[in-house]
């Protein structure tokens, strides 16, 4: 499913309005009455409950009145509060209110009046569901002082909270919250997901995210090609082709992993073994000539091989021909789990990514070696896959982490188009973004797999993809799924706060099998984000 901005969302609004001749009033009626129904079946029916909807000035407020009003028509008992004057309602939403108001119906001041919030404390009392219809996508900064106050009132009530379209004090576009927010239980959005919905902080005070089909054409919201997905179940195993019966090792691609150095050895044996689990018919891992006996102990299915190195126990760079005559025979190149940052290594690594004319995926130390000096990862003939956590892109970027993470998206998309390369931005909420503006943001994963070695596990899961076929940007985007699955069935086995690396290992086969198994599953377009 496709993720939109505010803007991309607003000219489908407009498209469907001015192209398709489909009238804005008769959107917002299907909207209202989309977030009513969303109450209802969250209350089991809403005859003789309690509900209190907080509204706005625009079109978010005139799809609060709908709600309001079908709400009213199936029995519940409804108080709408505005935080504007009603003179300042206009187009649709002015249209809603008038209705509002011909039925009879009172409406509360909630900043106009000195009393307005004392009187919405009382309501939230004896309420059973809020609607949040104050401030939809066109939010951005920080809400005021007086409406902060109400926002924390409805958080703290411990009553149900009907978000529409967007929970109020979250921006649209990037999922940042900088100051009290809506914590939604449901967010009934229209047409299509925003991207501050499914990214983090948004997804948590979003809650369960439905999308509600409010009479857009389809030809809007079914539009392919570049663009940002929501990497679920369904996407992921469309890329996936069937293993034909007489299929044999060599048909599904050879991996040679390059990593480990004294201390870090587990980490290249983790990307190995995960490269495997992942399918990949062969494997084989390379590390320093003091460390492959203990690799190959580790190792039952995988080849080693061992390489010249440093004093330090890491590899030198005199490894690059062996590494290059491995490569002859390989598929696909990962380098950096557990390498080190030795200038031996890092010149290694340097002339690898140059050299390799094999798809490559780099990461870990692989990255650390181009810290400040990423232009040197642009021009590659084969594909390149870097995989940074925010430290390490922060050290490629030369900014700081905060700066990577106030934007996750659009950092991943700048860097991809400038290497010329997927960019997978790991993180709560990863996101994978390609140089032709296709961009993933995963929705798998969850704080358990927050401990050392769980990268270098997504690393070989990449690779193993890359050699089985799949093209970089479908290959790293179902690897972040499939690595964020396991981690989630790993999680609901054995508790997050056990996990180790070790783990996904386990279940990446289960994750694997659920793809295998989902090309008869029915598509739902009900989006849950575990909290």
């Amino acid at each position: 499913m496709r993720l939109v901005t505010a803007q991309e969302m607003r000219e489908i609004d407009r498209q469907a309005i001015e192209e398709y001749g489909i009238p804005g009033l008769l959107l917002m009626e299907n909207a209202g009455r989309q977030v009513a129904e969303a109450v209802r079946r969250r209350l089991g029916g809403v005859a003789g409950k309690r509900v209190v909807v907080l509204c706005g000035k625009g079109n978010n407020g005139g799809d609060g009145l709908v709600a309001a009003r079908h709400l009213l028509q199936a029995g519940a008992v409804v108080k709408v509060f505005l935080i504007c004057e009603p003179e300042e309602i206009t187009g649709d939403a002015r249209v809603n209110f008038q209705i509002w108001e011909r039925l009879g119906q009172q409406v509360y001041r909630l900043l106009g009046s000195a009393n307005g919030l004392q009187l919405l404390k009382v309501a939230l009392i004896n309420a059973d569901a809020v609607v949040d219809a104050l401030y939809g996508t066109g939010f951005r900064g920080r809400l005021s002082e007086r409406l902060s106050k109400a926002v924390e009132a409805v958080n703290a009530s411990g009553k149900l909270v009907v978000a529409v379209d967007i929970p109020s004090g979250l921006e649209a576009d990037t999922g940042r919250v900088n100051g009290p927010c809506i914590r939604a239980d449901v967010t009934v959005t229209f047409g299509l997901p925003k991207l501050g919905l499914v990214l983090q902080p948004g997804a948590e005070y979003a809650g369960k995210v439905t999308v509600a089909d409010i009479s857009l054409p389809r030809v809007l919201i079914d539009k392919t090609g570049p663009g940002r997905y929501l990497l679920n179940r369904k996407l992921v195993a469309s890329w996936f082709l069937r293993r034909p019966v007489t299929a044999h090792k060599g048909n599904f691609g050879r991996v040679l992993v390059v990593g480990g150095s004294r201390g870090m050895l587990g980490a290249a044996c983790l990307a190995a073994s995960a490269a495997l689990r992942s399918g990949a018919g062969l494997v084989t891992l390379a590390v320093p000539r003091s460390l492959q006996d203990t690799a190959a102990a580790k190792l039952t299915e995988a080849m080693t091989c061992g390489l010249p190195e440093t004093a330090e126990g890491s590899l030198s760079r005199e490894a690059g021909s062996a590494v290059m005559d491995y490569l002859a025979r390989s598929t696909v190149l990962a380098v950096g789990p557990g390498l080190s940052q030795h200038p031996e290594t890092v010149s290694l690594v340097r002339e690898l990514v140059q050299a390799s004319e094999r798809p490559l995926v780099l990461d870990a130390d692989g990255l650390n070696a181009f810290a400040g000096e990423a232009e040197l990862l642009a021009g590659r003939q084969e594909a390149l896959v870097v995989t940074p956590h925010p430290g390490e892109m922060a050290r490629l970027l030369n900014v700081e982490v905060g700066a990577v993470e106030a934007n996750r998206v659009k950092v991943a998309e700048q860097a991809a188009r400038r290497w010329g390369c997927v960019v997978v931005l790991k993180g709560a909420r990863t996101v994978v973004a390609d140089p032709h503006g296709f961009t993933g943001v995963n929705g798998t994963g969850n704080p358990g797999m927050a401990t050392g070695g769980t990268g270098d596990v997504l690393t070989g899961v990449i690779a193993a993809l890359l050699a089985q076929g799949l093209d970089p940007f479908r290959a790293a985007a179902a690897g972040v799924y499939l690595h964020g699955r396991a981690g989630d069935i790993a999680a609901r086995e054995r508790g997050e706060m056990g996990l180790v690396a070790g783990d996904l290992l386990s279940f990446l086969p289960s994750a694997c099998r659920e793809l295998e198994e989902a090309e008869n599953a029915r598509c739902s377009l009900d989006i849950e984000f575990k909290i």
